[in-house]
């Protein structure tokens, strides 16, 4: 690598020269490479301590000239190639040119810029991205790739100094962490330690402190645990490495792979070592914990932010604090948490401008909204930036549309205080909005005929209630006005005021004219939908009419949905359920539709129209519970991991207890996926709903914490989890709300849980008091923090159990044991996984689709198969390894889409590990076939029928059977039984049926009818039992590629001179069958006696045939019985052999040219490996022409063409069953076939090629789990 010339004052100080001109000096550092004794380890020592980057460039080479003392450095090398490539070009190029300078400092000059513009003109052709990335960074990147061997695709984010504790001694190194690893290197005198792991193995982050260091940073994977320390800036590196291990769990958990953000701006002042991928991630960071204080759109993106104060007319104060702006939004938060939140949007913007400055406001903006609003900052640092910010801002904000530009909130109409809502007589009915108007068709209802999709159903159902004119009616109004109060004075939309005031009327309860404002207010569901017109609307379109998986789900669970509810007890309510549930679950597929979701919208709908409960749930799905209705509730069971470490902080005593119990889990599950909608009386729940847009899972938390406190003593007596969760019940359907102007709605819950005792009633707002008083002290920032420690955990929890299940699924059809399974599970997932992130392009990601059964989730295609298969086959073929890996990938792939699952990897790997000779010879058999025949290929362990349609089948069956009992082998499947049974009856009846064929007709409800159909279907399912019979005959050509595939399988066996002797027999004695099978096949049809006589005169096919015949019944009838038959066969069939070889001779016997004429073992061995393959194309297998010596090729004596390999006899071929008895004829081939080979030494050598697990150099073991 060419480098800008740099001054080096010591050219000699730990560098060897080892060329040198009047005008260049190429030097090799000491230590590396061989010898340098105690001085080299010396060196390498002090390089991995003290620098981080000498070590990259062992080679360099200087510039000098003869009077100076100066050097200057203008390449260096991480080889000896690179190097002497940079060292040619000079003497080639410049030495010449410089011999005519006579001046010293032109001819420094002159290198300089020569050196220069070569790197000008290399980096031309670079991506912009690299050249951001500081020369010293670069060093670093280039030196981890050299030393872990990693691809250039995989990315370093940064690198720091540390100690990695290896038992009681630390070592000093340099952590490297890539966007996929983990990577740490140390050299010591001598003692070197390498360590790479993968993020999505790391299953635990912390950070600690021991006994020798006061913070260190442990790593665990599933099998070991490492620790850092001694970091410079021990919370930025865990910073780090946590949003990497995030991002390597989205990718498990979703598929997200990282993709990095080009569009992001360039610093204002260089960065020093910082690369761009670390900046990349800190402006993640910091937009995720923007988007989450202010509720805003995922796709909001923070472009800065700066210390300020703001000016707040309730309480006539300049509040310090920050503001913050992005594309679409200004806001500002308070340095006291709950002193003043604020959120401008851009589009209500109208003015921006600059007031004047005076001591007391120093550099002062005002901000007007279109509410008639203003907002004053000041204490602004480089104010005219920020002011030209944010005009550019506004330049790109789109203009509303008129139709729904003044779009104000609804609720309360008839005040005229409120500048935000427009002036509307109080009997003015609703305005409809465009957006929205869904169903238009006039539905009679008690309020008269209103659209579903205009306002919540609450006020289309309410029934006249005596409440609202008694003393709750006064509370509500009360509470009412209480908030136009607070309107105001804090201003009314998205711009309001928020604080400590706005969370104690939330904590007192929204009033139900106000609710679903405000729940779209806090939620900042109001910000999407706005900016959205008519997208809920096309939604629904587009969904109308389509059926799938999710779409069913829905229609089975809307009756289920609040059915206690007049709302929902009427095609208008369910209908407006069905269009939200189902836009959303066109909206994001990857969710879809999951139980919990319908509790949810229908509440949303009893306060919200039809398109504001569709934002409210995507606010809910996507923000604010993130990943609570996918389909494994990954979310929820995060939340619960939160929970119950809360509760072991908190409740210590109780959380013991509830462990045993195993009670959280159960409780906590139902509490937070339907925000205790489920559990608790609606009026009720209604209100922690409220509490929980404003706050957030902050808030759930809490008063989940709350209830086990108040039931400790109970709980602490119980004796079993029925107990615990009758005593919670109980409570919880006791949570009353006093307030509540609606007519009480029937708890189901609380007939099942209502004792003889009349129940203590629980007043819902002293709940929520009691638990801001006892853990209101749970900050957000903590939860986030608790969060991601939990999503490693239950991520890795589900992958193991996935793991398991798959095994589970697959282990009964397969030869290999449990722990082979699960490692080769691992190597499959890896190596499916790397493609998602070093893969060219992104489609192995996006051919994963979560909703599939965990078998079906990772699947690899053709060339990470022939990865794979090169390094776990037992049949080492040299250089024809990928033709078959090819062949054996297409014979896997039934279903012929180019991916094959786990399943069918370890089928292909079983039959040629766990498989019987026969099995392995008819693998090798049928990867030797065009890929055009048809075999029904699939190997006898694999079966066509899954496990769930078996087991349907067995249950029908034998339910229609149970008069049939058959004695059958034990070691038949059920299913195989039953058709057993059905083959039997058959055959008995099968004169009977015939006979009575129309009669049965007529009965077509008889149960001799479905055992009949079930049978059939179950015999359609069941893949058919292949025989050896079954296979198609092999051509000459595809026989001589066999052999050349054996032949290269032999090389370097123990005993692979008598495996080609072996094979050459074989293979001889096999071209003279094909040869005698010809004849036969070709001789036209003549009568019998003319057959005898052509018999007669033709003893090589007299004797040949009934000897081949022989052979083949000999190989069918012996290879399933034991190991003395076998031996019985070796003894037998040598003798067999000779006299076949013998007379065959006779019968060819033709001259010199007889291709029985064997080569020695020796030149057959380097013929054969000589030998170049094709790959299999779509149409058929091409095979070059053998080479002139080669003993493959049979045919007739006097055809010496053939002889020479000039031409392929098409009219040839032999079968399996020959091939069969051939090759037990040799017992070095039947001992070859039958050996063991142990597929874990084989995964152990694939992991450490592919840097799945940690190791350690020659000098000392240190395996770490990758």
């Amino acid at each position: 690598m060419w480098l800008g010339p740099e001054e080096v004052l010591l050219a000699g100080a730990l560098w060897v020269t080892e060329r040198a001109n009047p005008f260049f000096l190429l030097q090799r550092r000491r230590g590396h490479g061989k010898g340098g004794g105690l001085t080299g380890l010396l060196v390498g020592t002090l390089d991995v301590v003290l620098d981080s980057s000498a070590r990259v460039a062992p080679y360099r080479i200087l510039h000098q000239t003869q009077d100076s003392q100066v050097y200057w450095a203008v390449a260096c090398g991480s080889s000896r190639k690179e190097i002497t490539k940079h060292w040619e070009w000079l003497e080639n190029n410049l030495l010449q040119t410089l011999s005519i300078f006579d001046n010293e400092e032109d001819i420094t000059t002159f290198v300089k810029g020569k050196i220069h513009g070569i790197i000008a003109e290399e980096n031309k052709n670079e991506q912009p991205q690299s050249e951001e990335d500081p020369g010293k960074f670069k060093e670093a990147e280039l030196k981890m790739r050299k030393q872990f061997g990693m691809p250039e695709v995989e990315k370093l984010v940064n690198y720091y100094s540390c100690s990695y504790w290896k038992g009681r001694v630390p070592r000093q190194g340099w952590l490297y962490l890539t966007v996929n690893h983990l990577c740490f290197y140390s050299f010591l005198l001598g003692k070197e330690v390498t360590l790479v792991i993968q993020w999505v193995d790391v299953t635990q982050l912390e950070k600690n402190a021991t006994l020798l260091f006061p913070e260190c940073i442990k790593v665990s994977t599933r099998d070991n645990e490492l620790y850092f320390s001694m970091f410079l800036n021990i919370n930025e590196t865990f910073k780090l490495m946590e949003q990497l291990a995030n991002i390597a769990m989205r990718q498990l958990l979703d598929n997200e792979s990282f993709l990095q953000d080009k569009s992001l701006p360039k610093p204002r002042k260089p960065l020093k070592n910082i690369s761009a991928l670390k900046r990349d991630l800190d402006a993640r960071a910091k937009n995720e914990c923007y988007r989450a204080t202010f509720r805003l759109p995922k796709d909001e993106c923070l472009d800065g932010h700066t210390d300020c104060t703001l000016w707040t007319p309730f309480n006539k104060m300049h509040i310090p604090g920050q503001m913050f702006v992005s594309n679409n939004y200004i806001c500002f938060a308070s340095k006291a948490e709950e002193a003043c939140h604020l959120i401008i949007p851009l589009r209500e913007v109208t003015i921006v401008e600059k007031a004047d400055s005076s001591s007391v406001l120093p550099s002062p903006l005002s901000i007007s909204t279109k509410s008639k609003m203003t907002f004053f900052f000041a204490n602004l640092k480089d104010r005219d930036f920020l002011v030209q910010r944010i005009s550019d801002f506004l330049q790109r904000t789109p203009s509303k549309k008129p139709c729904s530009s003044d779009r104000e909130w609804k609720w309360n109409l008839a005040d005229p205080g409120c500048e935000e809502v427009p002036e509307l007589p109080a009997s003015s009915p609703l305005a409809v909005s465009p957006t929205s108007a869904l169903s238009n068709r006039p539905v009679n209802v008690c309020a008269g005929e209103v659209p579903t999709a205009s306002q919540g159903l609450l006020k289309l159902f309410r029934r006249n209630s005596e409440e609202l004119l008694g003393p709750k009616g006064a509370k509500e109004k009360m509470k009412e006005e209480s908030w136009n109060i607070h309107f105001f004075e804090y201003g009314r939309g998205m711009c309001m005021y928020r604080t400590a005031k706005t969370r104690e009327l939330v904590q007192k309860g929204i009033p139900e004219n106000l609710r679903g404002e405000l729940w779209l207010l806090f939620s900042g569901a109001w910000n999407e939908m706005v900016t959205h017109p008519g997208y809920y609307a096309d939604l629904v379109e587009k969904s109308m009419g389509k059926y799938n998986l999710a779409t069913e789900e829905i229609e089975r669970d809307l009756h289920r949905s609040m059915p206690e509810h007049p709302a929902f007890q009427n095609e208008l309510g369910i209908a407006a359920l069905r269009r939200v549930l189902t836009a959303y679950a066109f909206r994001n597929p990857t969710i879809g539709y999951c139980q919990a979701m319908n509790i949810v919208t229908s509440v949303l709908l009893l306060y919200c129209n039809e398109e504001e409960a569709f934002w409210l749930l995507v606010a809910l799905c996507e923000r604010m519970l993130p990943d609570y209705y996918n389909t494994r509730v990954v979310g929820a069971l995060v939340d619960q991991g939160i929970f119950e470490e809360l509760t072991r902080e908190y409740l210590p005593q109780l959380s013991e207890k509830m462990q045993d119990l195993g009670v959280i889990s159960t409780i906590s599950l139902s509490w937070f996926l339907t925000l205790f909608l489920s559990v608790m009386p609606f009026e009720s729940a209604v209100v922690i709903v409220d509490c929980f847009f404003y706050e957030g899972i902050k808030f759930i938390l809490q008063v989940s914490l709350a209830i086990l406190d108040a039931n400790m003593e109970k709980l602490l007596q119980c004796c079993d989890e029925g107990e615990a969760m009758t005593i919670l019940g109980r409570y919880l359907d006791n949570v009353v709300n006093r307030q509540s102007v609606s007519p009480p709605i029937p708890h189901l819950h609380a007939l099942l849980t209502s004792g003889d005792d009349p129940p203590l009633e629980i007043d819902i707002f002293e709940l929520i008091k009691t638990s801001y008083e006892k853990f209101s002290n749970l900050k957000a920032d903590d939860i986030e923090q608790m969060r991601f420690k939990q999503r490693l955990k239950v991520i890795q929890s589900l992958e193991d159990t996935a793991k398991k299940s798959v095994v589970r699924a697959v282990s009964s059809d397969i030869g290999f044991s449990i722990e082979e399974l699960e490692e080769l599970y691992v190597v499959f997932k890896a190596k499916y996984l790397m493609s998602c992130y070093w893969g060219n392009n992104r489609a192995a990601a996006a051919r994963r689709d979560q909703s599939l059964p965990y078998l079906e989730q990772y699947r690899i295609d053709m060339e990470q198969f022939k990865e794979l298969f090169i390094s776990l086959t037992p049949w080492s073929c040299g250089t024809h390894t990928p033709v078959l890996a090819g062949r054996l990938f297409r014979l896997l792939d039934e279903n012929r889409d180019s991916l094959i699952n786990f399943k069918e990897f370890v089928t292909g790997m079983s039959g040629m590990y766990h498989g019987d000779l026969t099995e392995k010879l008819k693998v090798l058999y049928k990867l030797h076939l065009p890929p055009g025949e048809d075999l029904n290929i699939s190997f006898s362990v694999n079966t066509a029928l899954n496990p769930e349609e078996t087991e349907s089948a067995l249950e029908a069956t034998s339910y229609f059977t149970e008069d049939l009992t058959t004695e059958v082998s034990p070691f038949v499947s059920e299913l195989d039984f039953c058709l057993h049974c059905e083959s039997q009856e058959t055959q008995e009846d099968k004169g009977r049926r015939n006979e009575n064929g129309p009669e049965r007709e007529e009965k077509g409800t008889s149960p001799q009818d479905y055992r009949y159909y079930l049978r059939m279907w179950a015999k359609e399912k069941e893949s058919k039992k292949e025989t050896i019979k079954d296979l198609p005959k092999m051509s000459q050509e595809q026989f001589i590629e066999l052999c050349k595939t054996l032949y290269n399988m032999f090389s370097e066996d123990p005993v692979e001179q008598e495996l080609y002797h072996a094979i050459a027999t074989v293979a001889s004695l096999l071209l003279r069958i094909g040869e005698v099978g010809k004849k036969f096949s070709n001789r036209p049809m003549r009568k019998s006696e003319d057959c005898k006589a052509n018999n007669t005169q033709d003893p090589v096919s007299e004797e040949e045939s009934p000897t081949s015949e022989q052979s083949q019944n000999s190989a069918v009838e012996q290879q399933p019985q034991a190991d003395h038959e076998d031996k019985t066969c070796r003894d037998v069939q040598p003798e067999k052999t000779q006299h076949e070889n013998q007379t065959l001779g006779d019968g060819s016997g033709e001259g010199q040219g007889s291709p029985l004429q064997l080569l020695s073992d020796d030149e057959t061995k380097d013929d054969m490996s000589m030998s170049s393959y094709s790959m299999v194309s779509t149409g058929s297998l091409q095979c070059e022409d053998i080479a002139d010596d080669t003993v493959l090729v049979g045919c007739e004596g006097s055809s010496s063409a053939a002889r020479y390999g000039s031409t392929i006899d098409t009219d040839w071929s032999i079968s399996f069953e020959q091939i069969l008895a051939s090759m037990l004829t040799e017992a070095a081939l039947v001992d070859y076939f039958e050996k063991k080979v142990n597929i874990l030494q084989k995964i152990k050598d694939q992991k450490k090629v592919e840097r799945q697990v940690s190791s350690s150099s020659d000098y000392e073991l240190s395996s770490v789990s990758g």
